[in-house]
């Protein structure tokens, strides 16, 4: 008999045809399913009483996991999820709380059902567990999903799942955090599908040997019967459910779940014109020691009611910023679910049927065994999810209605910070590591109606929260000097992006340094971009005081509010990094706020001046940035209107005119909006692209690189003080600062932080290309 090779193709987990599929199981594994005409006798109150009954069983196994887990990650953090998938692991339902692993958990259940069906088999009052981004479930090695069958009368009807992430289960890096991983060896063992519950009994063998792994065992412990036991919830509720409504309308109400999602979410893509958008973006360094960018693209292409997501031309894998396909995919429904379903129920087994993938292997987000992948979701995969919402963003903004749901980058990844250490506070030292997260408090981007929500969360955990500063100080050795929101660090626009926070701690109740393991991206290049000529958010920041005085400071009853009142010797942190925090020390983390919308120089002087008011912008930001002159808390009007004119004409002087327009202005009446400044317009026979603001005719509608635009490239900085990191203290390759204008009124159409070689003719995007 062969014996599959580990890492081979036998650990790669695609989407499957359904009928392929069930053609597949042996015949010792019968399933219930229900005919078309059987979904379509639904009544409309059966219907809605059921599917609300569904998504009710996803909450109560939420709720089941928090009052069981210890873990701050799920009961502060809310970074897990749940799904109930049909008898063949398509999603009927899931959770509100980490969307990203919406994109995993059906790949582990195919799998399971391909490669677990006949030995050691399927059956009533099994569990499985699986930690192996490569099968699916999560997205990388930390994410560990526990999944049931659900059989009614003999044959399989449903799964259910539990995902949440691990504080730490092994591998070189405290929390299971590598920095300098080159593979997947130095990082927590993946685990495929293995029987963790059998015949309705936990398996003591398979649990010992799964919590062997952890720096904190009895945490990961905890978890695994808390994961267990959500799902005993859900059994008890579908059951219930079929109890009370019959098996076979509670499967045709799943059925027709996925199929009215399909539908509507088709139905809005239809409405919109065909077309194609693509945007690239950059993890800027790929493991320790590491000072390249590394580039992620995407062309997505509407036609008819079907999206295609191409991949192709994305940097091969490296370090420790690779995901697998799940983390891929995971990423584009990062995007999908809020920007085109977000008043569509997440019904993802449908939604997931209106696109395609198009990948090359061994890459960014498309890695292959045995590539380190610890870094996958929130790396890669959130990339990937921002540079799909920039598309989708870019396709929805033309439509009055649809564009409401645009929003400019929200905080643009998670700013990975582990402590570690020997809590000596109690009676006897204790061991604890504690995976900081605050980032959860990202700041929202804004949108063509609304700023962005300041701390607002994270645009891929709808429900997550921040941990409260004083349990955290309970639970671990530090002190909070402070935790509070970042004046300027929201992304500048007609319309601001939302702010980020910063938190600084400093070892407290323990004499010996404790191990601090970064990981992070978006200090060289920007990952919060702004749309439509908004400023990209700000830069992240890590910085430790070494020598500090803080430990002079708390003995004299001073509480520091600044870093330059604890020591002249900071240390700007790199994105990966394995370090030391030792007693006496301050660690600061400066995490991301969202992106812009529109051209700062158009905001409403009044809102810069509540801005000021309330302390999210500075006053320096509210004159160099918006053009707006505030004098003893009000607007000078004629000093506003003199300091945006003179910014417009600094514009002017700086910047390189690709193409001299041609000097005529559209006086059409019909207009077709493209973004917050384009408009589309009938010139003669050809459509034309047109200024809003001044209606200058700026080129074909049909060639956006040609369009008539000036560009300018200068430091990072220009983009505003936002800009807080030095690009050159992690990367070698120049990063700077690029605008396109309007040459005629020198409204700014396009602006971000890019290499200098970034290569995507930014205005392309948005005077879409034909689909093929």
């Amino acid at each position: 008999m062969s014996m599959p090779i580990p890492g081979s193709e036998v650990f790669a987990s695609r989407p499957v045809d359904p009928g392929e599929l069930q053609r597949s199981l042996p015949s010792t594994l019968p399933t219930h399913t229900v005919t078309q005409e059987q979904i379509d006798a639904l009544d409309p109150l059966t219907y809605e009483v059921v599917r609300h009954r569904l998504w009710s069983v996803t909450d109560e196994m939420g709720e089941a996991l928090k009052r069981m887990s210890g873990s701050p990650i799920v009961t502060d953090a809310n970074d897990f999820d749940f799904a109930i998938s049909d008898e063949l692991g398509q999603e009927v339902q899931v959770g509100l709380y980490n969307t990203m692993l919406v994109g995993a958990v059906d790949l582990a259940i195919y799998w399971t059902l391909r490669n677990r069906a006949t030995n050691p088999g399927i059956a009533e009052g099994d569990m499985f567990l699986t930690n192996d981004p490569w099968v699916g479930g999560g997205l990388h090695q930390n994410d560990v999903m526990v999944y049931q069958p659900v059989f009614h009368d003999g044959k399989l009807f449903a799964w259910t799942s539990a995902i949440c992430h691990e504080p730490d289960l092994g591998g070189v890096g405290l929390g299971s955090f590598s920095p300098a991983a080159q593979d997947v060896f130095s990082e927590s063992l993946p685990t495929p599908p293995v029987k963790v519950v059998r015949d309705f009994q936990l398996q003591r063998d398979v649990a010992d040997l799964w919590v062997r792994r952890s720096r904190v065992p009895m945490l990961v412990a905890l978890d695994l019967r808390a994961k267990v036991g959500a799902n005993n919830v859900g059994r008890e509720r579908l059951h219930a459910l079929i109890e009370q409504y019959g098996a076979d309308t509670v499967k045709a109400v799943m059925k027709r779940m996925m199929a009215d999602a399909e539908a509507r979410l088709r139905g809005k893509l239809a409405a919109l014109p065909d077309g194609s958008w693509t945007a690239t973006g950059y993890q800027d360094q790929s493991h320790e020691g590491d000072r390249g960018l590394h580039k992620i693209t995407v062309t997505t292409t509407k036609t008819g009611d079907h999206l295609t997501f191409d991949f192709t031309g994305t940097d091969p894998q490296s370090g420790v910023v690779n995901c697998t396909y799940a983390g891929m995919r995971g990423g584009v429904m990062l995007a999908l679910l809020p920007v085109l379903a977000g008043d569509i129920p997440w019904s993802a087994g449908g939604l997931m049927r209106c696109f395609d993938l198009v990948t090359e292997e061994g890459t960014l987000n498309n890695a292959t065994y045995p590539a380190a992948v610890g870094r996958g979701p929130i790396g890669p995969a959130w990339l990937t999810g921002n540079l799909v919402a920039e598309c989708l963003a870019q396709m929805l903004d033309r439509d009055l209605e649809l564009g409401k749901n645009v929003q400019a980058t929200c905080c643009g990844t998670w700013d990975t910070a582990v402590i570690a250490g020997l809590d000596e506070r109690g009676e006897q030292p204790a061991p604890f590591l504690n995976i900081i997260m605050e980032p959860m408090s990202g700041g929202y981007g804004a949108r063509p109606h609304a700023d962005g929500i300041d701390t607002g969360g994270l645009f891929c955990i709808p429900m997550g929260r921040i941990p409260d500063v004083e349990m955290t100080e309970f639970l671990y050795p530090v002190l909070a000097l402070w935790r509070r929101e970042v004046p300027d660090s929201g992304g500048p626009g007609r319309h601001r992006g939302g702010v980020g926070a910063s938190i600084a701690i400093t070892p407290h109740g323990t004499s010996i340094p404790m191990g601090l393991v970064l990981a992070s991206n978006g200090k060289a290049v920007s990952q919060n971009g702004g749309l439509a000529g908004g400023h990209p958010g700000n830069t992240g920041l890590d910085v430790l005081a070494r020598h500090s005085r803080v430990t002079d400071l708390l003995a004299a009853g001073r509480m520091p509010s600044e870093l330059s009142e604890v020591s002249e010797h900071l240390e700007p942190a790199q994105n990966y990094a394995s370090s030391h925090l030792a007693p006496g020390e301050v660690f600061v983390m400066t995490w991301q706020g969202g992106g812009g919308y529109g051209d700062p120089l158009n905001r409403d002087p009044e809102a810069v001046a509540r801005d000021l008011r309330e302390q999210k912008i500075t006053a320096g930001a509210a004159r160099s940035v918006y053009g707006v002159v505030v004098e003893n808390g009000a607007v000078d009007e004629a000093a506003t209107a003199a300091e945006r004119d003179r910014q417009r004409s600094a514009r002017r002087q700086r910047s390189r005119v690709l193409r001299v327009p041609s000097g005529r202005k559209t006086d059409a009446t019909s207009v077709k909006r493209l973004d917050d400044n384009l408009v589309e317009v009938t010139d003669g026979a050809r459509a034309a692209v047109a200024c809003r603001h001044c209606h200058e005719i700026l080129g074909d509608a049909t060639e956006g690189d040609d369009l008539a635009l000036a560009v300018y490239e200068g430091p990072a900085t220009d983009a505003g003080p936002q800009i807080i990191a030095n690009a050159a203290d992690y990367v070698d390759a120049p990063v700077v600062f690029r605008q396109y204008c309007c040459p005629s009124c020198w409204t700014a159409l396009y602006s971000a932080v890019v290499p200098a070689d970034h290569p995507t003719p930014p205005l392309a995007g948005l005077i879409a290309t034909p689909a093929a």
